[in-house]
């Protein structure tokens, strides 16, 4: 790379990326709009390829690459848009849309994160990232009047370079496989109102939101419109199932193929999608593109003009922590390149370039250090929308009280929720959730304190027959099975914490228990006993056996066979039947499998027993006289 004759870098685009430069023109004429054509004299690669636009090829060639350069930004979190010029002669090309910068009206917030934070900041920004891109690409089918098959959430969602900017090393870190297969399974989103509250919701397909709001008794879509009208199809489906004679519903598994371990509550949908989205990109490492890192290195050094860091330090936040000598080496040639390139010109002065900053050679030369200043006001896109800061707030808060982070990543995740919530005007914080992986309930604090301090619970809860019971137990295990809590309980302990039955032995099997599903806990209070029960350690495995003893055999008739759902219900047995398969399976919920046949419903057609048959025929009535009001 040739030095100029005054002293800098001159520009010679061996490296084949236009959106540095683009970026540059924009940054260094905002506040002002610029027209294709301008763009297209500025930026030296247009001017090479596509001149003065003086003919219609040269013009649908370089609108082709710009909007592709346009969109690659816009992925990276940089967004450009357009306008209609107002009239102005020919010369400046009337017939031409204008651009700049979006930057918006508000300030961004500038916010200092520890070392520690960001494993948890990475985990909840991939998070955030997928649920605005999904948003994003809602508002754009709705206005085109598209197709809705399309996947809302890109598989790989890249770091916010806003926030990248005040929080460097945030492209490096290690997000967790499975919240990545989580995240990435779920491509769609609808806002979903639970209790007179709006919660943006990630799900994988209209079966598995449909399953998420039955599971929430008063919970009603209400966007996007697809979402709900496709919600009303399996509700009517629903009103219309078929009853089963006691001779259909006979089947034994011997005549069957057996779907092997018990069911405490079955996935809606997709294990297997899941495992088929996730081979698209198994790693969670983000190490980003090479101008993706240019592009987070010039929004950091843009936040921190004047300011020194080493090339050790720059190629650590950026590239990652070496492990020997020569990877450091080699980082640092590229943080250097990069530098180089950050800070070139055009050969030709009229035109922009890449000149982002001026740069100390003489400190950078001599001792390796990296001080910018003069960055065409690219500051301004360094930082955190307040739009997007309250979207990671949420982030943040649902990944501190969800089971998608071990414990200790957890209580981190809460410290940083507490830092960044004050920062969030009241009322503005989007909430968030993701189907089949509950927040911690409101019954979890209590439980888990009881069974800490050996205490029992008089508790009120629903059955799974929806009836509210009253029950002293002592808690002996919260465990998470597919994203959902549970609580094991020892049923047969009275008010001094001895079993009621004196001559039992104390083993774990010789008690009577039940699991009961955290959320249906309506209100505990802590009861302290004379005697403090005592309990082994009981595998998930065990726990599963007693939730199972008291469960409701049920079969149901499908349209066509093997449906994914189907596959996705451990312990039940499936046997051809007519154009479908028949299914028999035992629940430890009726009202799961209610929501269950609901949200499956355009794929079953008969149902058994009838008395299960009737409650879901009378929910589905239910939810459709309490949605009439959405068709007005």
């Amino acid at each position: 790379m040739a030095e100029g004759s005054n002293g800098r870098r001159r520009f010679s685009d061996k490296w084949g990326k236009h959106e540095l430069d683009v970026l540059a023109v924009l940054s260094s004429a905002f506040p002002q709009w610029l027209t294709s054509r301008q763009i297209a004299q500025r930026v030296k690669a247009y001017a090479d390829s596509y001149g003065e636009l003086a003919d219609q090829a040269a013009k649908a060639a370089f609108a082709k690459q710009f909007q592709r350069d346009r969109a690659k930004l816009a992925a990276m979190g940089i967004a450009i848009e357009s306008r209609q010029p107002e009239y102005s002669s020919k010369s400046e090309g009337q017939d031409f849309a204008s651009y700049r910068l979006q930057l918006g009206d508000e300030p961004r917030v500038r916010l200092h994160f520890e070392q520690e934070d960001l494993p948890v900041l990475a985990a909840a920004n991939y998070l955030a990232r997928s649920i605005s891109m999904s948003q994003a690409s809602e508002q754009e089918e709705h206005q085109q009047q598209t197709s809705r098959t399309a996947p809302r959430v890109p598989q790989m969602p890249i770091p916010g370079l806003g926030l990248d900017s005040i929080a460097p090393g945030l492209g490096t870190q290690t997000i967790p496989e499975s919240l990545v297969k989580v995240i990435d399974s779920r491509r769609f989103a609808a806002t979903v109102d639970v209790d007179g509250e709006h919660i943006n919701v990630a799900y994988r397909d209209t079966d598995d939101l449909a399953m998420y709001v039955l599971e929430h008794p008063g919970a009603s879509i209400v966007s996007p419109r697809e979402a709900v009208d496709a919600f009303h199809r399996r509700l009517n489906a629903a009103v219309n199932l078929q009853e089963l004679n006691d001779d259909d519903a006979a089947s034994g598994p011997s005549a069957a193929t057996v779907i092997s371990q018990p069911l405490v509550r079955a996935q809606e949908t997709g294990s297997e999608e899941r495992s088929k989205s996730h081979k698209k990109g198994s790693g969670s490492f983000q190490t980003g593109s090479e101008v993706d890192r240019r592009l987070r290195l010039m929004l950091f050094l843009s936040a921190h003009l004047g300011e020194e860091y080493s090339l050790a330090e720059l190629a650590e936040r950026f590239i990652g922590r070496a492990r020997t000598e020569d990877e450091l080496k080699k980082s640092v040639a590229v943080i250097h390149k990069d530098i180089n390139t950050l800070t070139t010109v055009s050969d030709d002065g009229e035109m922009a370039g890449s000149q982002f900053f001026d740069i100390d050679w003489s400190l950078l030369d001599a001792e390796g250090i990296v001080s910018a200043t003069n960055s065409l006001g690219l500051e301004r896109l360094a930082g955190i929308s307040p739009q997007y800061l309250s979207l990671l707030t949420a982030s943040v808060s649902y990944l501190a009280h969800s089971p998608l982070l071990p414990e200790q990543s957890r209580s981190q995740a809460q410290s940083l929720y507490q830092r960044l919530r004050p920062h969030v005007k009241a009322g503005e914080t989007p909430w968030l959730s993701l189907t089949g992986y509950e927040l911690e309930p409101n019954s979890f604090a209590v439980v888990r304190r009881a069974i800490n301090d050996g205490a029992l619970l008089d508790m009120e809860y629903t059955d799974g027959a929806g009836r509210t019971r009253r029950k002293l137990v002592a808690p002996a295990k919260i465990f998470v099975e597919e994203g959902l809590y549970y609580v094991a309980v020892c049923t047969d302990v009275d008010r001094s914490g001895k079993s009621k039955d004196k001559g039992k032995a104390h083993e774990p099997s010789d008690h009577q228990w039940q699991v009961l599903r955290l959320s249906r806990i309506e209100h505990a209070d802590i009861v302290k006993p004379e005697h403090k029960p005592q309990f082994e350690d009981v595998p998930v495995a065990e726990l599963r056996k007693w939730s199972f003893d008291n469960g409701t055999a049920v079969t149901f008739i499908t349209d066509q066979p093997e449906l994914s759902f189907i596959k996705s219900l451990p312990g039940a047995s499936v046997e051809a039947y007519g154009t479908g398969e028949k299914v028999n399976l035992t629940v430890s919920s009726d009202s799961w499998f209610v929501a269950f046949c609901i949200a499956h419903a355009r794929h079953i057609v008969a149902v058994a027993p009838n008395t299960l048959r009737s409650m879901i025929i009378a929910r589905a009535q239910r939810e459709l006289s309490l949605g009439a009001g959405d068709d007005q």
